[in-house]
């Protein structure tokens, strides 16, 4: 653990020199010092690392819920749907159609779909945070439509698991989607009706005992989630929510900050632990194809996102390249399948898949005002005048 640590600091330094995100370092440490890459092999089994980079998981998406208050839900609740229903109908759709022309089977299709359909919550908040763009007014559709796409997780893997172990009847998978959507509906009640309570709990003067509640609730609830079949990370973005409105809101993000960047490099140090690179070549084509795909596709959600809150050329390609990473859900699926006994190619596609998209995007979204100036309005008539941000993007960075 103290090597994965230091692997992932030492190459994030020498990446930051040359202007390089962090994300796809800490992914470049775990492939060069797993078991899958010759040289030095600090985890032999990436199961080793797995309590710890699902708590990397749940604190980054705690951190997300702080900064999504409960006012942002109640005022965008309908265009915050529509927005999330056009992400998820572009995505998932074309992931669907991608794998039924691929010709892999049935089965292997509706597991591409959630594959090319669902964002990475963890690397979508890593860029938020690391671009300084929590504030920004497109942040908002983005958290929107990361919510959207957890809800509409806890009714795709409900109903993909039974088609996956070949289980007999729909009965069985509309009680297990029954079933988490109960539990999601309850956490939202408490989070829309039960925050002066739970300001009341949380509310203590000790630093030492405010991180202990907050980090016990937020774990807690996750696992919680997962035992009702509701994604972990939810549950904790649940908790992120309640307590953002609380009076201790301020306190828990500043006190929630080492805790999340330490754990969240050990996150995406336990993906690249997962990527063996001898497996990529055979995928190469349909993995560049499916890259291509989810970049047009975001393109056009995310101009549709613009649209629906009025923003212009410059948020669009913001919303459209900083959700256009892939990850966590996508290996989820890649052990599902795995385990499933699904064609063999679709494990190194999986993996291939997320790699380019976990380096692409975080790149790409530091650069949005490239893809900007060819989307509709992103150039003045006759002329190089800099983008304008729209009123409410803090500068629009």
């Amino acid at each position: 653990m103290g090597g994965a640590f230091m692997a992932a600091a030492i190459l994030a330094r020498i990446g930051s020199r040359i202007g390089l995100p962090t994300i796809p370092l800490f992914i470049l440490a775990g492939i060069l010092l797993g078991p899958n890459t010759p040289g030095i092999v600090l985890v032999k089994d990436p199961h080793d690392l797995e309590m710890l980079t699902a708590l990397g998981l749940v604190l980054l998406l705690f951190y997300l819920g702080l900064e999504f208050h409960m006012d942002d839900l109640k005022s965008g609740g309908r265009r915050m749907a529509v927005a999330g229903g056009i992400y998820l109908l572009l995505n998932v759709g074309a992931g669907l159609g991608f794998g039924f022309a691929l010709g892999w089977g049935t089965s292997e299709a509706l597991v591409l779909a959630g594959v090319l359909g669902i964002s990475s919550s963890a690397i979508v908040t890593k860029i938020l945070v690391d671009l300084g763009r929590i504030g920004n007014g497109e942040t908002k559709p983005i958290l929107g439509i990361i919510v959207i796409e957890d809800i509409f997780l806890a009714v795709y893997l409900a109903v993909l698991q039974p088609v996956l172990s070949g289980a007999e009847g729909a009965g069985e998978a509309a009680l297990q989607a029954g079933k988490a959507m109960a539990f999601l509906l309850v956490l939202a009640t408490i989070a829309r009706f039960g925050t002066k309570v739970i300001g009341r709990l949380f509310d203590t003067r000790d630093n030492e005992l405010l991180v202990i509640s907050f980090l016990g609730a937020a774990v807690l609830v996750a696992g919680i989630s997962e035992w009702f079949g509701v994604a972990d990370a939810i549950g904790a973005f649940m908790v992120g929510l309640m307590l953002g409105s609380t009076t201790s809101a301020e306190r828990i993000r500043t006190l929630v900050h080492p805790l999340r960047d330490a754990f969240g490099a050990i996150f995406f140090f336990g993906f690249g632990l997962s990527i063996d690179p001898g497996d990529l070549p055979s995928v190469a084509a349909p993995v560049a194809l499916a890259v291509l795909l989810t970049i047009v596709m975001n393109v056009s959600a995310g101009l549709a996102a613009a649209k629906l809150y009025g923003f212009g050329a410059l948020p669009a390609s913001n919303i459209a390249l900083t959700l256009l990473a892939r990850g966590e859900f996508a290996l989820i699926l890649a052990t599902m399948a795995a385990t499933a006994g699904l064609d063999r190619r679709l494990s190194p596609f999986i993996a291939g898949y997320v790699l380019v998209l976990a380096v692409l995007a975080p790149l790409a979204a530091g650069r949005s005002h490239w893809l900007a100036r060819f989307l509709p309005g992103g150039k003045p008539p006759g002329g190089g005048a800099a983008l304008e941000p729209v009123p409410g993007t803090a500068g629009a960075k």
